[in-house]
């Protein structure tokens, strides 16, 4: 059998690895842009198995073609899910239940939240479905730890909590047992070929049946090995996310903020994530204090929001996991009536900036800092009204913000575009602008 890996990132590496202990007598092939150049999706043709890492798109012609000649092409996250034949075949891979989260933002917070519940409520022996003894809870995907790397833990009475983008749902073909859908707004429009294309890839979440299931078989949720379809959790108010959980035909749980819930991190987008996460806790029979218990006290993921340090009392947030207007929107909505400076931009993703032109309509800051290739672009969508600098970089506009800012206010950095026209990543930049912040 003849297998390529497309991209040899982190996936990529963690599908290899997967690959070579279930079938050992496979001819494997890398390829990557860092090793064949430009044309490394050349040939696939020739490949019994393709498997793409989630930076590569589907649709590429290369990719499509490939499929036309009958190639199989798998995942990562197929892999998991429902590994290709062999000895981890039938759906036995992914042992155990999953839930599975996706939105635009807030995956990585609501999972998080959802494992700490989980986790506490496992350990007090609260939780009422219990499975038997021996369960223990992963949080996998996209939030950082490989699915691939993690199928060796599981067992049949565990619970994974599956962070999913669109990227890795792309060609998924099972769903998890549980289906949360965030808040859905344009994005990835520089991956995606329109918005119904990053739509449709989200709605492989709810559409698709279930892998098989032994777990849990006394709870009130079926979660066993006759069920069709997995049970949906969605926001209504939010018109894509109850688009999307129309597509399932499983039972729908529509979810609003839970004002009884007490949460220590700014903006209400938070504490809708942290809702969406206690509905789920409380479908599972998980004891409502420890739920209330566990939101209260998180302290929110880094560079989501992050604060990062007050300096002559001027506070500092880290938001640079922000890479879209609507993130940025919602960092601006977080300090109403407060006095900020925001500091945005980055590599643009071909979206649209009138969330953000209407946030800072609602609420006017004492400055705007702009910098990296899209300024021009924010600054024309922005318009009039407001008051704009542009930076060349990152450490110009912090210079800036220290200009204009006195004891009592806050400096917001919340790029609202993509990292990789000056930093490896998000997570690259939001460590540039914490070391920079802590050198002040």
């Amino acid at each position: 059998m003849k297998v390529a890996i497309l991209g040899y990132g982190v996936e990529g590496r963690s599908a290899e690895k997967f690959l070579k202990k279930e079938y050992p007598k496979a001819n494997i092939e890398i390829r990557d842009a860092k090793i064949q150049g430009k044309d490394y999706l050349k040939g696939l043709t020739k490949f019994d198995i393709v498997v793409r890492s989630p930076g590569i798109k589907f649709f590429s012609p290369e990719i499509q073609r490939a499929i036309k000649k009958g190639v199989k092409i798998s995942s990562s996250t197929k892999l998991f899910f429902s590994a290709i034949g062999g000895s981890a075949s039938g759906g036995e891979n992914a042992r155990g239940t999953l839930i599975g989260i996706t939105g635009t933002k807030g995956k990585g917070t609501t999972a998080t939240i959802l494992y700490e519940i989980l986790s506490a409520s496992r350990r007090s022996g609260h939780l009422a479905a219990k499975p038997p003894s021996g369960g223990n809870i992963h949080l996998i995907g996209n939030i950082g730890v490989p699915m691939l790397d993690e199928l060796p833990k599981l067992k049949k009475n565990s619970i994974s909590i599956l962070e999913l983008s669109s990227f890795q749902l792309q060609d998924l073909d099972v769903s998890p047992h549980i289906a949360a859908v965030l808040d859905i707004l344009p994005d990835h429009l520089n991956y995606h070929r329109n918005f119904k294309e990053y739509i449709d890839a989200k709605i492989n979440l709810v559409k698709n049946p279930l892998p098989r299931c032994q777990v849990f078989k006394d709870t009130h949720i079926c979660l066993v090995a006759n069920c069709s379809a997995p049970l949906i959790f969605y926001f209504p108010d939010n018109k894509y996310s109850s688009s999307i959980a129309k597509n399932g035909t499983g039972a729908k749980n529509p979810v609003s903020i839970d004002p009884d819930l007490e949460l220590s991190l700014p903006g209400t987008h938070n504490l809708r994530n942290a809702s969406m996460a206690a509905a789920i806790a409380h479908s599972l029979g998980v004891n409502d204090g420890i739920i209330k218990k566990v939101i209260k006290n998180f302290k929110g993921l880094p560079q989501h929001l992050e604060f990062i340090r007050s300096l002559n009392g001027i506070d500092y947030f880290n938001d640079s996991a922000s890479t879209n207007p609507a993130s940025t929107a919602s960092a601006v909505m977080s300090f109403i009536a407060k006095p900020f400076v925001l500091i945005a931009g980055g590599a643009d993703k071909g979206l649209d900036y009138v969330p953000l032109r209407l946030a800072l309509k609602y609420n006017p800051p004492k400055l705007v800092i702009l910098f990296g290739a899209n300024k021009t672009k924010i600054k024309k969508s922005i318009g009039r009204g407001v008051p704009i600098k542009l930076a060349a970089g990152l450490e110009d506009a912090l210079s800036l913000a220290m200009g204009v800012s006195a004891p009592g206010d806050t400096v917001i950095f919340s790029p609202g575009a993509a990292s990789f026209d000056m930093f490896k990543d998000s997570k690259d930049r939001g460590e540039a602008f914490n070391k920079a912040v802590d050198t002040l």
